[in-house]
């Protein structure tokens, strides 16, 4: 088994059973680490809830509790500290798999924030900015 395992931009350590990015550990959880490391083994193939609590959980039935959620909910927080949390990107059909960072959804977010930050003022904005306009304004 091999120590390190790469999901770019993250490194998984498995003798640390932690990640970086860059230089700065993630700071994992053990099942938010193995739950990581389950995806980089097949990053392009989604893998089913089953199958993350039989490698993950080590359990052989789907329990009634949202532990697998809150797990890669907190994997994300911890990835999105790093811009990383299209890393794991959820399967419409059930799952999750390792993402890529060409997926469209990411770059069709980035394309729209660039439009929204680089937006030109409206001819109402200009009005306020001349203070041509009376009223109650909320800032």
């Amino acid at each position: 088994m091999p120590r390190f395992r790469r999901a770019d931009p993250a490194l998984l350590d498995l003798f640390h059973r932690d990640a970086r990015i860059g230089g700065r550990w993630l700071s994992l959880h053990p099942r938010e680490f193995a739950l990581f490391w389950r995806l980089a083994e097949t990053p392009d193939m989604p893998v089913d809830f089953g199958e993350l609590l039989s490698d993950v959980w080590r359990l052989e039935h789907i329990p009634e509790t949202n532990s697998l959620k809150v797990h890669v909910s907190r994997l994300r927080a911890k990835l999105g500290i790093d811009h990383a949390a299209w890393l794991n990107e959820t399967v419409p059909q059930g799952g999750y798999r390792l993402g890529q960072r060409s997926s469209k959804s990411f770059f069709a977010f980035q394309d729209r924030h660039h439009a929204l930050d680089s937006a030109q003022p409206n001819a109402h904005d200009a009005c306020e900015d001349a203070g041509s306009v009376s009223g109650n304004h909320v800032e």
